[in-house]
């Protein structure tokens, strides 16, 4: 009776095992004090997919650590105006705990966040993706567009850093989700909640922003100005709304053609055209950052105001909102499946 019983319990407890995953999280990552930026920088100017030309491979270092020096005083300021760090970790960590608790009804998962410039980096990730030896592992990129500045870069980190344990778990990469529809409405409802913020919600101009990128990756087939351009398309058929919009992209460095028209020319040539009422919807990014927090909400505010906008407004960032959250979750299933 009493093994039968035992047996039973065995049984029981087979069937609701809950298959252990793992789900890492990319992000660029961002400086968490003044005196880190210096060396953020050099982090991101050292890579091969940011900066690339005949003879990188010599010059790359030096070079790297130049642009870092002569950008920093200027960039440490930016950051000093949101509160001296960047805020990516902590916003992304919330994701990260939003996903475990919506992948907990199927999945023993644990998710991690690996950075590709900054703390935590992808090989300190590694060693703790390693130390939980799941079944599963599924990649996951924060960029809803893929890129080789980004999305690839990131793998290709990942793909040099980590060293799998003998019995490996199976590896499932999610490479974009730009066109996903609860990542679309997520957006939709961001900007439907912003568009209350203007008593004549019709008349606001919704100016779509996106990172910049420069045109030598588009040449060499790079998909982001397609997806982000799909992006935007969808997000407008979702809210129905018939404000004219705009998309532009920002953050240009160096002399380098990058994709236009940038935002800086946007809000110029929209104000010098009379509009009044701006909604800047940063589509590129899922969390905020300096991008967000300074180049749009700071300087692109003030250059509004001084050509005559009347009202300008930033959307918040899709973040760990219930919508966007399930989006991942979706994702994440998915590539199991």
């Amino acid at each position: 009776m009493g093994s039968s019983t035992s047996n039973g319990k065995r049984r029981d407890n087979a069937v609701t095992e809950k298959k252990k995953i793992a789900v890492v999280l990319f992000q660029l990552g961002g400086p968490d004090s003044p005196a880190a930026v210096e060396p953020f920088l050099y982090n991101l100017f050292c890579d091969p997919d940011i900066i690339d030309f005949f003879g990188a491979w010599f010059a790359r270092r030096p070079l790297a650590r130049y642009i870092a020096r002569k950008r920093a005083a200027n960039v440490r300021k930016n950051y000093n105006a949101i509160g001296g760090h960047s805020p990516i970790r902590l916003l992304t960590e919330r994701q990260a705990r939003a996903l475990e608790a919506a992948l907990a009804l199927h999945y023993d998962a644990k998710c991690f966040i690996a950075m590709r410039y900054w703390n935590p980096l992808s090989a300190e990730t590694a060693a703790q993706v390693k130390a939980w030896d799941a079944e599963e592992l599924v990649l996951l990129p924060m960029y809803p567009h893929y890129s080789f500045a980004t999305t690839a870069s990131s793998l290709k980190e990942w793909k040099r850093v980590f060293r799998p344990n003998g019995n490996a778990a199976r590896e499932r990469t999610v490479e974009n989700f730009f066109d996903h529809p609860l990542y679309i409405k997520a957006v939709a409802e961001k900007i439907a909640l912003s568009l209350t913020h203007f008593d004549e919600p019709e008349r606001a101009h919704i100016v779509f922003s996106a990172h910049g990128l420069p045109l030598s990756l588009i040449e060499r087939g790079d998909p982001y100005a397609r997806q982000v351009a799909e992006t935007v398309k969808l997000v407008m058929q979702q809210g129905a709304w018939k404000n004219a919009h705009t998309l532009c992209f920002q953050s240009k460095v160096g002399r380098r053609k990058w994709l236009t028209p940038s935002l800086t020319d946007t809000i110029d040539r929209l104000a010098a055209a009379g509009e009044k009422h701006l909604l800047v919807v940063p589509i590129a990014f899922v969390t905020e950052h300096i991008e967000t927090l300074s180049e749009i909400n700071l300087e692109a505010r003030e250059q509004a105001h001084e050509r005559g906008v009347q009202q300008f407004e930033m959307m918040p960032a899709v973040g760990d909102s219930p919508t966007f959250i399930s989006a991942l979750s979706e994702l994440v299933r998915h590539s199991l499946t």
